[in-house]
């Protein structure tokens, strides 16, 4: 199979049972750019594997140094497939253009619940905000009741944040963590959505207080993304 090219992946994509998730660090911007660009040639150079990968996608950070890795699978038995027999050779390349890139991390998660565009919404996300919460100890109910309190808490902000277009809420396969996948317009709407307390995201209401003190919680964070690579079959 050939590979299609775009820059998103389909978050509520069919099909899915585990999503990978992983960082690399290469440095600097240049190096950011020299990255997805060799990621591109080795996989474009390639048939698609068919291990039961269905889409493979980067974003580079806007701090600068990282690249976001989001890849989605039938299931965690595909993604074992192919890191045996497809991945060392394409990193290969990939390290070859770029020596010195940092694999940080790989973590699996199952999407657990989303919040979609609006029917007839147009709107193309030009950053992906990424927000990770952390638990003490394992808790599947836990993982899923803190999103359930998030959907909540966004009912209650009293002006719905303007350059919001999506949520994926994924819980770790541990149990122990989410990640939000969220698409906004800009980075600078998600900057000030968080500026404004009283009127965006985290308003000084109940609800978001049960959602920053609820209980096992133990570190959050926020990092911004540009979709620079979105990879499936063709």
């Amino acid at each position: 199979m050939s590979v299609r090219s775009g820059t998103l992946p389909e978050i509520t994509r069919p099909g899915v049972g585990v999503v990978m998730v992983s960082r690399w660090r290469v440095g600097t911007p240049e190096r950011q750019r020299a990255t997805v660009e060799a990621i591109g040639r080795a996989w474009r150079s390639r048939e698609w594997p068919d291990t039961g990968l269905l889409s493979y996608s980067v974003l580079t950070g806007n701090d600068g140094h990282t690249l976001l890795h989001y890849s989605q699978w039938s299931g965690v038995e595909a993604h074992a497939e192919f890191a045996r027999t497809f991945r060392d050779e394409r990193n290969a390349e990939i390290d070859a253009a770029v020596p010195g890139i940092e694999r940080v991390g790989l973590r699996p998660y199952e999407l657990y619940r989303s919040a979609d565009p609006a029917e007839g919404d147009s709107r193309v996300p030009g950053c992906v905000v990424i927000v990770e919460v952390e638990f003490e100890g394992p808790g599947a109910e836990r993982q899923k009741a803190w999103v359930d309190a998030v959907f909540e808490a966004l009912a209650s902000d009293p002006v719905p944040a303007p350059g919001a277009i999506s949520a994926g809420f994924h819980v770790s396969t541990d149990g122990t963590g989410v990640l939000n996948y969220a698409q906004w317009m800009t980075e600078q709407a998600h900057i000030d959505a968080l500026a404004a307390p009283g009127d965006g995201i985290g308003s000084a209401t109940e609800q978001w207080r049960r959602v920053q003190n609820y209980p096992g919680l133990t570190a959050s964070s926020v990092t911004r993304y540009t979709p620079a690579l979105s990879l499936s079959a063709g």
